[in-house]
């Protein structure tokens, strides 16, 4: 009789064991030695595992922490926040911002769940995938450790997983620009395609290691993960568990951009800044003031001469700059910048970073001008203070238009046909070329520390609306030299795309950016899964 009291506080420190270990009945896959004892990982401190011969390392699996292991930050914040935001609206980054004291007393798996439930209550998959896919890599990016990277690259092959940031957040991130071959996280659970909030309980997790049998598996996380929560199920697979301590991930530096596996080429969202909870507090204490300043700008803009317009708005914290300006002190042509013009006008071509780049281009010559747009809305067209002329992208009929608009004044064309938010340039349509003996090459760069006056979604007709409602918009507008579309090489006269690629170098050139071949369709496919064009009538 006394053996019982003893067995049954025998199982229950057993049972303890098993579950602080992370190896619960049912939940946990555990090694087995070769005598069919259940074996447990070996747990390395001090993340020697970049140190290692990457010959050890081509042959193994590397079981990865993705917030222990790569993520530099430890707060969770700023990337529900921006689903929040860019997926369901301010308001709803509102109410999460307000939870944000009672989410400081809480857990990280309940800070989890508060936050999937506010941010996902209600939303469509497709608007969560859209922000997974377009919005989101940026600020992974920027939050990686330069020294966890280094971690992974030695391994060919990388399974990650997230153990608070639902799967659908991070799949897209991983397997694009870091090369993960499996991402295992948790789910969001959905109702005939409409999320209602719950993220799936721990032991839920369908893991699919049918392809990872028969394999060494490595382990990489946090030593504070690892030893405050139970640690997930697939560390108890591996050979060997490397953990990273916190002081040495406090040390951790910024990944450099020229360092991305893959470059950020292409990305949407609105927010320009990381939405942390002072910046978001920030952001939202601006906005009763952007708001009515916006429209005094975009009004000024609009309505008065550029003469006025330009003190104005720069009073009100627009900061405009031109170099080699075309326009001389006194308000006259500078013909020594640029000669007399022709009875034709003149086809200024400038690479595209927001709508308003005609407009600053028109304000910087001190004249009307017109531009040529692809697919805007209605809205930004009655609210241009230039006039507008709209392409069919029929290449014949595009091209009369843009002769008949030369024969009555300057015009402004970007041959990218879109915009890039990065420092890069998409490929110059060649159909310029074509129409003028010389062109007028414009360099334009821009900053905007709160809002992207940019977007692939259905709201671009309040693209200039937000660039307008950053508190410190910035243009750089400069002239260039003209170029040639006559071109002669060893007695060969190039081709109108080689010339194109001429014009595309020298803008790159000056303003530092790298050229590439990327097209308009490339950018709306990637971020927005569609071919560019806007419904005219929104």
């Amino acid at each position: 009789m006394a053996s019982k009291p003893f067995s049954k506080s025998f199982f229950a420190f057993y049972r303890f064991v098993r579950q602080r270990l992370g190896n619960a009945p049912g939940q946990h896959h555990r090694r087995q030695s070769t005598n069919g004892i259940p074996t447990y990982p070996e747990i390395i401190e001090g993340c020697p595992l970049a140190s290692q011969d990457d010959d050890q390392l081509q042959n193994k699996v590397l079981i990865l922490d993705i917030e222990g292991g790569l993520l530099r930050s430890q707060s969770l914040f700023p990337y529900f926040i921006l689903v929040a935001i860019e997926a369901g609206g301010f308001l709803r980054g509102l109410i999460l911002l307000c939870l944000y004291p009672l989410l400081y007393c809480l857990t990280q798996e309940l800070q989890s769940r508060v936050m999937v439930m506010v941010c996902f209550l209600g939303l469509r998959e497709e608007k969560v995938t859209r922000v997974a896919r377009a919005t989101l890599p940026k600020h992974f990016l920027e939050d990686i450790g330069r020294e966890g990277l280094e971690a992974v690259r030695g391994f060919k092959r990388v399974v990650g997983f997230s153990r608070m940031i639902p799967r659908v957040m991070v799949e897209d991130f991983l397997k694009e620009y870091i090369g993960l071959e499996m991402v295992v996280g948790r789910e969001v659970k959905m109702v005939r395609g409409c999320y209602v909030g719950l993220m799936e309980m721990e032991g839920e997790r369908r893991l699919g290691l049918d392809k990872l049998e028969g394999t060494e598996m490595v382990g990489f996380g946090s030593s504070s993960s690892y030893f405050s929560h139970n640690h997930h199920q697939l560390f108890t697979s591996c050979k060997e568990v490397y953990l990273v301590t916190p002081e040495q991930k406090k040390q951790w530096s910024t990944l450099p951009r020229d360092q991305y596996l893959r470059p950020l080429i292409f990305h949407d969202g609105r927010l320009a800044f990381r939405p942390t909870p002072q910046a978001t507090l920030a952001m939202f204490m601006w906005l009763p003031l952007a708001v009515p300043l916006t429209v005094l700008r975009t009004l000024v803009f609009v309505n008065l001469p550029y003469s006025i317009s330009l003190p104005i708005g720069s009073a009100s914290g627009v900061t405009t700059r031109v170099i080699n300006s075309p326009i001389s002190a006194t308000g006259n042509a500078n013909h020594g910048a640029f000669p007399q013009p022709n009875p034709q006008g003149r086809l200024y071509v400038c690479n595209h970073r927001t709508l308003l780049d005609p407009v600053y281009i028109s304000v910087m010559l001190n004249k009307k001008v017109s531009a040529v747009t692809y697919s805007v809305s209605l809205v930004s067209e009655l609210l241009s203070p230039i006039q507008t002329i709209r392409l069919t992208r029929n290449r014949n009929e595009d091209r009369r238009r843009m002769e008949h608009s030369l024969q009555k004044a300057d015009l402004v064309i970007c041959p990218e046909g879109t915009t890039c938010r990065e420092s890069y340039l998409l490929r110059f349509s060649p159909l310029f070329v074509e129409l003028v003996d010389e062109v007028y090459p414009v360099a334009l760069v821009n900053w905007s520390n709160m809002f992207y006056g940019t977007s692939t979604g259905r709201s671009k007709y309040m693209d200039h609306f937000y660039y307008f409602m950053n508190p410190h918009p910035a243009y750089v507008v400069e002239f260039m030299d003209r170029m040639p579309t006559y071109v002669a090489i060893n007695g060969r006269r190039c081709e109108s795309y080689e010339v194109a690629n001429m014009v595309q170098g020298e803008i790159g050139r000056v303003l530092g950016f790298e050229p590439t071949k990327l097209t308009r369709k490339d950018k709306y496919r990637i971020l927005a899964g569609n071919e560019g064009v806007v419904d005219t009538k929104q």
